[in-house]
């Protein structure tokens, strides 16, 4: 509520940052960096005017409204760091994504610092919050590995971990633990509301451990089982009751109980890479295309929510996806279009190539990166960077043999 001046940097507001850390700013540090930039100095400019010395939860014309849920803003930092867009302090960006992780008062972080989970009955949509905190001390140890920090690394790679704590072996989902210890006896785990969740469900939820999607197939029961449990979420049949109980998810944004409508599950697709189906996950995001996406007035399966619905439409129809923003990876899928060029700020050129693309041919039989195979479901962001073609073989019938 004072007036202040952004000294060397643009400053932005209205940072949307539940949705966007998953693909839009993602985006911009791959088409955009030095705007990206310009929104970390913004971060760090409201954490220094900030009563509570935190970095944004979600920024509304220049304040804070804390909507949602986690700490964001430390994946987006995290991320701009490690893929080296960082014009800026970026050990003053850690040591501020640190303070914003340790603040007590926010939103449970009292329970989950001492417990390791935020307790249901301390604490509503605590398996949200568990599972979003985890992701977000993540990226602060990526953040803090690459900066020689290991005191920092050692510290949130450890908390990194604790979505195990309300992992429930013997119903297969996360589930909302109390704060004796015990899980909470009711549960339902297509309902959302009451659940230990928010926008979503334990279907949705169980999945969001996108910093450790290895481990967490394991847990789950290893690659075949989880295969089989993900395809139930594309094509279970959910009742009308599920609908008129819950207020946040329309039958427009979800396909089975899978909901692209709302944010948690915009990695959910990509999973399959993580399995011996991969070519499940090229499928399954054209599928999502063709039916989330139509060029009308209400052509978006759901809130564009500041632009990340639009972000993970153009880098799932380019063919890739950064699914765990904070790592230099990207995740392969299915283009959708025959090409696409990308003019990057440092003057290079970055171009992707689908042969053979079309509404049937959403299988991948080969991929080349400068005309080289590649055997992993994975490329990097100096690959992009660098400058260079991504080609895509395209067919019918899948091939199921690539990247296992």
């Amino acid at each position: 509520m004072n007036v202040h001046k952004a000294n060397g940097f643009t400053n932005y507001t209205t940072f949307s940052l539940w949705d966007t850390y998953r693909a839009l700013h993602p985006f911009f540090n791959v088409v955009q960096p030095k705007r990206n930039a310009d929104m970390v100095q913004s971060m760090m400019a409201h954490f220094d005017q900030s009563v509570q010395k935190m970095l944004p939860v979600w920024s509304h014309y220049a304040n804070e409204n804390w909507c949602m849920i986690g700490y964001h803003s430390v994946s987006v930092i995290a991320d701009a760091v490690v893929k080296g867009n960082a014009p800026f302090d970026a050990n003053k960006a850690l040591d501020a994504c640190v303070a914003t992780a340790r603040y007590k008062k926010y939103d449970g972080l009292e329970y989950y610092m001492s417990l390791g989970y935020v307790p249901e009955d301390k604490n509503g949509s605590s398996v949200s919050k568990t599972l979003e905190y985890a992701y977000d001390d993540w990226a602060i140890a990526q953040m803090a590995q690459k900066l020689g920090r290991k005191d920092v690394y050692d510290e949130f790679i450890k908390r990194s971990g604790y979505w195990k704590n309300v992992y429930d072996a013997s119903t297969g989902f996360m589930r909302p633990k109390m704060s004796d210890g015990t899980f909470r006896k009711e549960f339902d785990a297509l309902k959302t509301h009451g659940q230990g969740f928010i926008e979503g469900n334990a279907w949705n939820y169980s999945l969001y451990v996108p910093q450790y999607p290895a481990e967490m197939i394991a847990l789950m029961g290893g690659k075949k089982q989880f295969a089989i449990h993900l395809d139930s979420l594309f094509t279970m049949h959910l009742p009308d009751e599920f609908f008129a109980e819950t207020e946040d998810i329309t039958r427009d944004g979800i396909i089975g109980n899978y909901v692209h409508g709302n944010e948690p599950s915009h990695h959910t697709a990509y999973l399959y890479n993580w399995t011996d189906q991969p070519w499940k996950t090229q499928e399954r995001v054209r599928m999502i295309l063709k039916k989330m996406y139509r060029p009308t007035p209400d052509g978006l399966g759901g809130n564009d929510d500041c632009g990340q619905m639009s972000a993970w439409y153009i880098f799932t129809t380019m063919g890739f996806y950064p699914i765990a923003p904070g790592s230099d990876q990207y995740s392969l899928g299915s283009p959708a279009v025959d090409g696409a060029t990308i003019q990057l700020e440092n003057g290079k050129t970055f171009t992707m190539e689908a042969k053979n693309q079309s509404d049937k041919n959403v299988y991948v039989q080969k991929v080349e990166l400068n005309g080289q195979a590649l055997s992993k479901a994975t490329i990097t962001h100096a690959d992009i960077m660098n400058g260079g073609k991504l080609t895509f073989y395209m067919s019918s019938k899948p091939n199921k043999k690539l990247f296992l």
